[in-house]
């Protein structure tokens, strides 16, 4: 190192020299890349940040063990990437997501400033080199196996430890909204139409239902995530790597992370694409689509309060019109729906970026990976606030049982005994002037009161069977 000014500081890489800001562990890569890529505000999050910083310390501690570097450097490393995993360096991870396709430019800037702040431990000045950031930080590793892990581990991480508790949450409360709204009876539809009676909690079961089978795709994402590409370098042959190098790393992030982390069992693919990440963003998308499924029918049952549906009552939460008194939004579903959309938006890219492996590795593994971190976190912090800010507060009102007796499509239940051309009629001329079902059927059939009774009882056509319609009376 040479030419240190009292701004900035001499640094070298295979291309030559680059003036780096003195205070910056990041070296003359990352440098260039900085200057390369002036494009957007988008940067990696903690996350990914902290996958790199645990891929390379468990590198240093197997390459140590392994025989490939120095022990006193490996614990230099180690220690400088306990930092990088706890986020004290976090301002020198510059680099926009919108860069090399590969991420090497990002896999550089953790291996410059790993290698820098290991200098400082052993004594030395940051670019002295003598922890150098490719012969000893990325020793037995490429950035096309590197990044992709990286990817991998931190959505795998994420999920566990945002996701997952938040759908889980979310599952629970759903739950015990249908078990609280069981013995409510209110009219069902389909097309936005009348149909049969159904219990307010049987709908809940469902939004319950489609939650718990979300967790069970999140399981799969899980299991693809887990398959992580590291010990292929360049191109997936493995050159420059011991043979053992990716187990003992795997097996270690698996420990120190609580969740299942393996070499792939075929590194060309690994590295040639990203289809593990493309359907674990298939999965996040589904559960996007379930979410905005049941955030709308919240904020449809919801609605009036008075000249809409209004079956259900939204915990009021803020002011709902600056204009109108006394207004209350479903502000909170609203913003569940709109991160939804958002989800849905990043899978499209995830989508693209997937197919963008050319050859022997993927160019689009940036903007992948932060798409697809932000779905995970975007969802989790949905399916929270959205079970603390409205579905536990939800409340049931005393509009749908009061509408079943004047629903139309009660009349199902008449088709059995009387056939379906008939129970039609008496639907018709009851939606024509405003009678019941019951008001037309006692004048138009020779049912007598007790039978019309049994027959149009809403609470036994909640129930499966040919209970709620009699073969004959």
């Amino acid at each position: 190192m040479s030419q240190t000014t009292q701004h900035t500081r001499v640094e070298r890489d295979s291309m030559g020299e680059m003036q780096v800001p003195v205070d910056a562990y990041y070296g003359a890569s990352t440098q260039r890349a900085a200057l390369n890529f002036p494009i957007s505000t988008l940067r990696f999050p903690r996350e990914f940040i902290r996958a790199l910083g645990q891929i390379k310390q468990s590198a240093a501690l197997v390459n140590a063990g392994l025989g490939n570097i120095d022990q006193k450097i490996a614990d230099a490393i180690v220690q400088a990437s306990q930092e990088v995993i706890d986020g004290k360096l976090d301002n020198h991870f510059v680099l926009d997501i919108f860069q090399t396709g590969s991420g090497t430019s990002t896999n550089m800037n953790a291996n410059e400033v790993i290698a820098n702040r290991a200098n400082e431990l052993l004594g030395g000045s940051r670019g002295s080199r003598k922890v150098h950031p490719n012969d000893h930080v990325n020793f037995g590793q490429s950035s096309n196996d590197v990044i992709p892990s990286a990817i991998h581990l931190a959505a795998l991480v994420t999920i566990e430890e945002k996701l997952m508790p938040a759908l889980l949450g979310l599952q629970q409360a759903l739950s015990s909204r249908a078990e609280e709204f069981m013995p409510i009876i209110k009219t069902g539809r389909t097309h936005l139409q009348d149909a049969t009676p159904i219990r307010l909690g049987q709908e809940f079961d469902g939004y319950a239902g489609q939650i718990e089978r979300g967790i069970l795709r999140l399981n799969h994402a899980q299991s693809e995530l887990s398959e992580v590409a590291l010990g292929g370098t360049a191109v997936g042959t493995g050159v420059n790597t011991h043979p053992l190098f990716a187990t003992r790393v795997c097996e270690r992030l698996a420990n120190i992370n609580g969740v299942d982390v393996h070499e792939t069992g075929n590194h060309f693919q690994a590295q040639s694409t990203l289809d593990n990440v493309v359907e674990a963003s298939g999965s996040l998308n589904t559960i996007a689509v379930s979410l905005m499924k049941i955030a709308n029918d919240i904020r449809w049952l919801a609605s009036g309060p008075r000249a809409g549906i209004g079956e259900l009552e939204l915990p009021a939460v803020q002011p709902g019109s600056s204009i109108m008194p006394g207004k209350v939004n479903p502000v909170i579903a609203e913003s569940v729906c709109m991160v939804c959309a958002q989800v849905i938006g990043n899978h499209t890219t995830i989508t693209v970026g997937g197919q963008a492996g050319n050859f022997e590795i993927n160019v689009m593994m940036p903007v992948v990976a932060y798409n697809l971190l932000q779905s995970i976190n975007l969802l989790a912090a949905a399916a929270r606030n959205f079970t603390e800010q409205c579905i536990k507060g939800l409340k049931a009102t005393t509009r749908g049982p009061e509408m079943v007796e004047r629903g139309l499509a009660i009349c199902t239940s008449l088709a059995p005994v009387i056939g379906y051309d008939a129970a039609a009629d008496i639907s018709k001329l009851a939606h024509k002037t405003g009678r019941t079902i019951r008001e037309v059927a006692r004048e138009k059939t020779n049912l007598s009161e007790e039978e019309l009774t049994r027959i149009l009882n809403p609470e036994s056509m909640t129930t499966p069977g040919l209970e709620g319609g009699p073969a004959g009376g």
